[in-house]
């Protein structure tokens, strides 16, 4: 029996060393004949060219068997249990979801089949380690599937080359890359990578139409040169590559094993370094644990970009490490930070972003981060990152857009249905999701491996500890056809392959990340395991708790309509379903980022009604001071509370805890900064004084941190909702009252049950004079029920927590 030997490689891509125990499987019997019962044989433990751990096999198949297709895989042990499936990624046929790999058997002598389970280094300017006197080369891949030619150019001291190509370094050589068979096109292996780190560079292309070069930057790099907002092609630009735009300018070839030994950076760069192992030799504090389940979160929504105080500069990464002792005594336990990948321009919210293993260039780029994630894990809180799938930015002009051709589709990194001819414009083909930008081309495995690379990025060399993923629903259920409005089907379907495989991916090398999505949706396969066919969120974003509890979107508007000032009955009753359902795989919140500053109401191109501040809501936004700033802190106090004493995982925005007020909109934000420290012990020190004890009351109790909630009154005319929280024996009752006058005697009739015979004792009340109240309350009573029955006190617009004795 004739036979031919494959080499089989899965390569992890991964620094660290998560998998062991590999098992390759196949299509083939133990003759190497195609079988339906695969078989299964050990692989060798290697290190790969990219410098991280690999596994290989030779596999002897009948020359018979040549020209048939067959199918393998890898069972691995790694984070999440002993033999697991290794393959994260699916065939790429949006009706399937198997996960392994395709090849077709040759014959030939010295056929090679890989298995890449990131991309993060096989794209980009990577450091290769195949060099015969061991020390790391540097090779260049990108993929370019269009291309006629592609070459490296590396860049002067000013970091842009201009469409002309002002800006080569004359002194550097000009490297052409080969072409293979998937679109990626590779350069040859240069010695010595220390040697050109540091350096700047751009990818020279002629595109599908031949003609003058273009330039575009690598969309797998970790770093660009532009820390502003310039884009010369479209200003005056002074010469200082600081002021770029990061998304136009060169790349810089950057070492991911090594770190900046000093912080803040120093200014003219060329910081000392040490390796990555030295810098998270010490990450963690065992007194202070970071917490591992959403269960334990109090999470701080945080937009670096809204800190600092220079006019028309935004803040950055030091500034966010100067605020965690202010967010440690608070008491907040993770912190969730607004998209920080490379962004087109320096001041936004980041939510259209184009290089996604690039750290913010303008907030001080990785190195500053890992600082921000180290300082955060020593002081016992996580770091959960926002991160944009849905589309790139509007203006990525370098970068995804008509990266390697001007023919619509041909437009690699867009999702374009049929031929431009088709449509009356050549738009007409591109797929809309809902979002600010075209949907990706999630039928490539490229594009969906940017995402899956930037997850694991962000994990492995980053440190993060779970992720926040923004409009989902956009990504698997929105998508229409620009030129009619038509649903595409076949881009849900793919939207769905990415979050199946990014939630695969996750769970695979690091299975406690937490998991959020920003999803209205309403369908359960979003919290569902990976291993049934949903995507793995722990939880979503529960909007419609924030519309019953504030406002807005025509549901209960509880703060809304008490902001009125009169004495309307509220719909309690309703919000009362939404505190109930928070027990459900939810994230709740009386305020984020787009409900302080997004456009609810666009005309002509200008925004008549924006979202805005709780404060502002609590008083119909009437001005604030004397009597209605005691209306609007005693009502905002309320709603914070509700959503922290809810069953969900309670989220709020940066500011709310020192009663800020501020319009945070995202065309303006710069111009309407809060000075958070300062206010801590100024204006809003009542405000913070109550967030800091009541999330003191909440880490005390477990029974508020439970799932366990029952709903023991909905009182609409008297506008007060009371609850039981529980676990094991100890069980808590919540009244909360948006009435403008107090209740000297409330009584609470309800079953039996419910609420047990016994006494109960008052052990927070918002109406307290250190927060600004005017003490109303049950002080140090013991209060009794029976029969069902209690009578307390609530205070007007007041909250208070009473315990079981």
């Amino acid at each position: 029996m004739a036979t031919q030997n494959i080499n089989f490689f899965y390569l992890t891509g991964i620094r660290q060393n998560l998998f062991t125990q590999a098992r390759i499987a196949g299509s083939w019997d133990a003759n190497g004949r195609y079988s339906n019962q695969w078989s299964t044989t050990p692989m060798v433990a290697i290190t790969g060219e990219d410098g991280c751990p690999a596994f290989t096999a030779m596999i002897a198949l009948d020359m018979g068997e040549a020209g048939k297709t067959f199918q393998w895989g890898v069972m691995i042990d790694g984070p999440g249990g002993e033999n697991l499936w290794g393959i994260n990624t699916e065939v790429n046929d949006p009706n399937l979801v198997d996960h392994y790999s395709v090849f077709t058997f040759t014959g030939a002598a010295g056929q090679t089949e890989q298995f890449y389970f990131t991309y993060k280094r096989r794209l980009g300017a990577n450091k290769f380690f195949g060099t015969p006197d061991g020390q790391p080369g540097l090779k260049f891949s990108v993929w370019a599937p269009h291309a006629q030619q592609v070459d490296v150019v590396f860049g002067t001291a000013a970091g842009y080359i201009d469409v002309n190509g002002n800006g080569i370094d004359p002194s550097m050589p000009i490297l052409a890359l080969q072409q293979g068979p998937d679109g990626i096109w590779e350069s040859a292996v240069l010695p010595d990578f220390a040697a050109y780190q540091g350096k700047y560079y751009m990818y020279r292309l002629v595109n599908a139409q031949g003609g003058k070069p273009l330039f575009r930057t690598d969309i797998f790099a970790r770093e660009l040169v532009g820390r502003g907002n310039v884009d010369p092609e479209s200003g005056n630009w002074n010469g200082d590559p600081l002021t770029l735009d990061g998304t136009v300018s060169c790349a810089v070839i950057t070492d991911p094993d090594t770190t900046a030994a000093v912080f803040p950076l120093p200014a003219g760069g060329n910081p000392p370094m040490e390796s990555t192992d030295e810098f998270w030799a010490n990450e963690y504090n065992q007194n202070r644990p970071v917490p591992e389940t959403i269960g334990e979160l109090v999470i701080y929504e945080l937009h670096v970009g809204a800190l600092g105080s220079t006019p028309g500069i935004p803040g950055n990464l030091q500034d966010a490490v100067a605020l965690l002792p202010y967010l440690v005594d608070l008491g907040i336990t993770c912190i969730e930070l607004l998209p920080m990948a490379e962004m087109n321009g320096s001041v936004g919210w980041g939510y259209g972003d184009t290089h996604h293993m690039v750290i913010q260039s303008s907030a001080g780029g990785k190195d500053e981060y890992r600082y921000f994630i180290r300082e955060c894990h020593r002081n016992g809180i996580a770091v959960i990152q926002d991160v944009v799938y849905n589309h790139y930015d509007v203006s990525a002009n370098r970068a995804e857009y008509q990266y390697d051709s001007t023919l619509p589709e041909q437009d690699s990194y867009y999702y374009y249905v049929g031929k431009s001819t088709d449509y009356s414009t050549p738009d007409g083909g591109y797929v809309d999701n809902g979002s600010t930008g075209r949907t990706p081309n999630f039928r490539e495995t490229v594009v969906r491996q940017q995402f899956l690379s930037s997850v694991v990025f962000l994990i492995d060399e980053m440190h993060v500890d779970g992720f926040r993923v923004d409009l989902t629903q956009a990504i698997y259920q929105s998508n229409q056809l620009h030129a009619n409005g038509n649903s595409v089907g076949e881009a849900d379907l793919y939207g769905c392959k990415l979050l199946r495989e990014w939630g695969r991916t996750v769970r695979m090398v690091h299975p406690t990340s937490i998991l959020m999505a920003e999803d209205y949706s309403g369908w359960d396969m979003v919290t569902k395991p990976v291993t049934v066919g949903g995507f793995g969120f722990d939880a979503i974003w529960l909007a419609d708790f924030f519309h019953a509890l504030i406002g807005y979107q025509n549901n209960a508007m509880l703060l809304l309509n008490a902001g009125y000032g009169d004495q309307r009955a509220l719909d309690m009753a309703t919000f009362s379903s939404w505190l109930y359902n928070s027990q459900y795989n939810s994230v709740v919140f009386h305020n984020n980022h787009d409900n302080s500053g997004n456009c609810l109401n666009m005309s002509n191109g200008i925004c008549t009604l924006w979202s805005h501040r709780t404060m502002l809501t609590a008083v119909n936004l009437a001005p604030i001071f004397g009597a209605t700033r005691t209306y609007a802190e005693s009502r905002s106090r309320v709603a914070f509370g509700l959503s922290l004493l809810s069953a969900g995982t309670p989220l709020f925005f940066m500011g709310e805890e020192i009663a800020a007020m501020k319009p945070y909109t995202y065309d303006n934000f710069i111009n309407n900064r809060e000075d958070l420290q300062g206010d801590r012990t100024g204006i809003g020190a009542n405000m913070y004084r109550y967030y800091q004890d009541l999330l003191t009351v909440n880490q005390r109790y477990g029974s508020i941190r439970s799932k366990n909630i029952d709903i023991l009154t909905a009182d609409n005319p008297g506008r007060v909702i009371i609850f039981k929280r529980w676990s094991g024996t100890e069980q808590v009752l919540i009244a909360a009252s948006y009435n403008n006058q107090a209740f000297p005697v409330y009584i609470l009739q309800t079953d039996a049950y419910r609420l047990p015979d016994g006494g109960w004792k008052e052990v927070f009340n918002s109406d307290a004079a250190v927060y600004g109240g005017s003490n109303t309350g049950n002080w140090g009573a013991t209060i009794p029920s029976s029969n069902g029955s209690l009578t307390m006190v609530i205070p007007a617009n007041g909250l208070i927590i009473l315990v079981k004795a």
